[in-house]
Formats: structure tokens, sequence, C-alpha cells
């Protein structure tokens, strides 16, 4: 890069003055113009002493050049959130032209709701920065999702900071996120299909093989003679043996396809169940139901009750528990189920111990909500217990009443 000449400071001869203070003029807001850009790294002013070269400073040049090569929009405001500067990512960003957003209010690129979340964000903001998502507005009306990470500037000798600030676009994380949302779903209605295959197979098939089997020993165990005492007894406990596995089998399918669902509703198979629990493992469990009136969405049902037998087998394999306690509740468009047990804990962010089906368990928990629009939050400490609470959202039906009951493994009817 050449160095620029400046014009020599001694003054010219009086004929002509005027054109070459013109051309001095000229010359020197050149010389200002390729400083300002960055074109220049070095400047050579004529003096009576001879030529003298001025360095100019690299970093300001090469900070210029970085933050106009980013993908995110960058700038700078004003204590009062007047853009000093931004560089021409975000002005594609709101599709305006960037001598068009200096010197404006931030105000204008944001909706009244996300400005009045944000502007307390830009008082407070310190030396660590915060981050928000909001909604930017763009010069055609259209809206797009980004992150704004805000931090206070230097003063460089003035009386208030200014605030910087990178803006990132989240449109294709948003994109990518509902991909991911929607494959889910078909992940989960596919799952449901071939629970509902299986249990037909095996209540049509394998129960019936099952019960057609034990009748055949019992059968077989009353025609032995008196001298056939051994091997009447084995007969028999091959038929005891056989009774139980039919009845495992059967209680199998159910929970494949818990046919209770459909035809009683959320709070009987949940009492269902909860009973059930605690005859195999016996582990107490208390059940306190809400009062509804009217049937909820069979999806949420669903996934409710999903949630709540993912939730009772990692009890039942895990937690070493000796009681659980299970709430569900209905505030207006909002039902909250609340699973609870006394046992040994672990830590949510950091379990090396935990094996991967557990893993996969709080996961598949979290985007059963997440299927019906909900939310699932795991609170757990070491020794003492874990608590999952699901969320999910009731917008269009009616709202039930708030009352509800304590009952050692019962609710109250629907």
């Amino acid at each position: 890069m050449k160095p620029a000449r400046c014009p020599p400071s001694s003054r010219p001869s009086l004929p002509g003055e005027q054109a070459e203070l013109r051309a001095r003029l000229a010359e020197a807001e050149e010389t200002l113009r390729a400083i300002c850009s960055g074109e220049v790294d070095a400047v050579v002013v004529a003096s009576q002493k001879g030529p003298q070269v001025f360095t100019l400073e690299g970093a300001e040049h090469a900070y210029r050049l970085l933050i106009e090569s980013m993908h995110e929009g960058a700038l700078t405001l004003t204590a009062d959130m007047m853009v000093l500067y931004a560089n021409q990512c975000f002005a594609q960003m709101v599709q305006f032209p960037l001598e068009q957003v200096l010197g404006s209010s931030f105000r204008r690129f944001l909706s009244a709701k996300h400005w009045a979340t944000l502007q307390p964000l830009l008082t407070r903001t310190g030396n660590s920065g915060s981050k928000m998502q909001v909604l930017l507005k763009a010069s055609d009306g259209s809206q797009m999702p980004v992150q704004v990470s805000i931090r206070q500037l230097p003063k460089n000798g003035s009386e208030i900071a200014p605030i910087g600030m990178v803006v990132a676009d989240l449109s294709q994380a948003r994109r990518s996120q509902e991909l991911l949302q929607a494959l889910t779903q078909c992940v989960v209605q596919a799952q449901e299909a071939e629970r509902g295959r299986i249990a037909i197979e095996l209540h049509d098939n394998v129960t019936q093989r099952l019960c057609a089997t034990l009748v055949c020993c019992q059968t077989l165990a009353k025609h032995f003679s008196p001298r056939d005492g051994p091997s009447e007894r084995e007969a028999r406990e091959l038929s005891q043996m056989l009774g139980q596995t039919a009845e495992e089998t059967e209680r199998i399918s159910r929970n494949l396809r818990p046919s209770v669902l459909a035809e009683l509703g959320l709070v009987a198979v949940l009492t269902n169940t909860g009973a059930a629990f605690t005859d195999r493992t016996g582990v107490s469990l208390n059940l306190a139901c809400v009062r509804l009136t009217g049937r909820l969405p069979p999806s949420t049902e669903l996934a409710l009750y999903r949630i709540f037998q993912e939730a009772l087998s990692n009890v039942e394999k895990h937690a070493c528990a000796r009681h659980v306690a299970v709430r569900l509740t209905r505030q207006r468009a909002l039902i909250e189920l609340v699973i609870k047990d006394d046992g040994i804990g672990f830590d949510p962010d950091h379990a090396p111990s935990r094996t991967p089906r557990e893993g996969l368990g709080l996961l598949s928990m979290r985007e059963r909500a997440a299927y019906v629009g909900g939310t699932l939050k795991v609170k757990s400490l070491r020794g003492a217990g874990t608590e999952i609470e699901v969320r999910i959202p009731l917008s269009g039906h009616r709202r039930g009443a708030s009352r509800g009951f304590t009952g050692s493994a019962a609710c109250q009817k629907a």
C-alpha cells in the first residue's frame, strides 16, 4: 500500500490562490477519506525540513476489516440507543441502506413488545455482557429471529460508555429446530403404531396360545393317577408358570396399547398403573389428581401416560426409593404432572455413572412433552430424590375445576 502524500504547508502565491486552495482542499479531503477507510497506513507531509512520514496505527484498520467480514451484524449504540456504527451485514439483515441505519434509533428495528423486553437489558448491561432472543424488523415488514449479545464498551474520555452489540441470525437454527420437531413427531407416531401392532400380536396370538397350553396342562394333570405323583406335581408347576407367563404377557400388551386410556381417560389409567407399580415393587405411591370436567386431547393424555410410565420405570430400576408422590393439576389452559420420589437422586448435569438407557429415558420423556407443545424439567440431588415436572398447554379446551384431593394410589373420578 502506497503512502498518501499531503500538500506542503507553505502559503501559495497570490496569483491563482483560490484555484490552488480548492485543489489543496480536494487533496486533503481525499487524504482524510483514504485514512478513514484504511486505504493508507502512512502519511507523508512536506515541510521546510523535508518530507516527514507519519505512520498510522494498523490495528483499527484490521479490526474494521474483521467487523465487515463477519456473518453477524455488529453495532455501536449511544446510551439513548442511537446507532453510531453498523456493519453491512446488519444493514442487509434489516434491508436498509447503511446510510439510513447510521444515526437512526435501534428501536425502529424492533417491535414494541421486543423493545420493551430489550430496553431494560440495554440499560443494565455491564462488562460481563448479556444475551436475549428477539425478532428483528426489516424494511419490508418481515421479521427475523436473532440473538442479541450486548456489552458496554470503553468510555474513551466520554461521560457515558457506548454499547456494543452483535446480532446473530437464528433463522437457519429455527428451521433446523422445526425440522427436528417434525422428525420427532414422525418417530413418536411410528413408535405408537408399532407398539399397537405388537400389542395386538401379543394379545391375539401369544396370550391365546399360552392360555390354550395352560388348559392342556391342567387337563393333563387331572388324568395322572396317584402313582404318577411327581409327574402330576410337575404338570401343576408347569401350569402355574404358564399362567404367570400369560398374565405378564397380557400386562405388557396393555402397557404397549392401553385400551383403558381411550375408554376411561387419563385418571383411570394413572390409577391402574400406579396400583400395579405398588403391587409389583412394594414402593408406596400417593396419587393426587384434579377433578377433570371432560376429556383431555388424546395426544396429551397419551404423552402424560407415557411420561408417567417411563418415570415409574426409572424409579423401579435406579432410584432405590420407598415412596413416590404424583400430582396432576390443571390451571386454566395448562395441565401439570409432577412425579417425585425419595430415592438416591443424581446430578442431571454431571452423571457419569448413569447408564445410557437412563439418559434415553429422560430424552424420551422430553420428546414426549415437546411433541404436544409442553416442557419437562428434572430436579434432582444426590441423596435427595428426583422430581419430574411436566407442563402442557391446553389452549382451546374448556377449563376444568381446580379442586383436587390426595389419596393413596387413587384419584377422583374424571
